[in-house]
C-alpha cells in the first residue's frame, strides 16, 4: 500500500472516531482504544469503502478487523486482487 492511500485510510478512521492520526499506529485497536462496537466498525469500513475506490470488504469480515493495521491488511489484500479470500477466508494472519 502506498503512504499516500494510508494517510488517506488514516484520516477517514481519525474523522471517524474523532482522534488525531498520529494516535493511529497499525496496533491501535479499534474496539479498546478507539472505543468502537461492532456497528462502529462496519460504518468506518463502509466510510473507507467511500472515500477509497476499488475494494469492498464483506461485513463479516468486519468482525474480524480488531486493529488498524487488520483494516490495513484488508484494504491492501483487496487492492492487489483477493476479494475472495476476504470474502470467504478471513484474515490470513490470525
Amino acid at each position: 500500500m502506498n503512504n499516500t492511500l494510508a494517510s488517506k485510510i488514516r484520516e477517514v478512521i481519525a474523522g471517524h472516531f474523532g482522534v488525531d492520526p498520529e494516535r493511529l499506529t497499525d496496533e491501535a485497536r479499534l474496539r479498546d482504544d478507539l472505543g468502537a462496537d461492532w456497528l462502529d466498525r462496519l460504518e468506518l469500513v463502509m466510510a473507507v469503502e467511500d472515500q477509497v475506490a476499488g475494494f469492498e470488504i464483506a461485513d463479516i469480515v468486519v468482525d474480524q478487523i480488531d486493529t488498524v493495521g487488520d483494516l490495513m491488511r484488508a484494504i491492501e489484500s483487496a487492492e492487489k486482487g483477493e476479494a475472495d479470500r476476504l470474502r470467504f477466508g478471513g484474515m490470513a494472519h490470525r
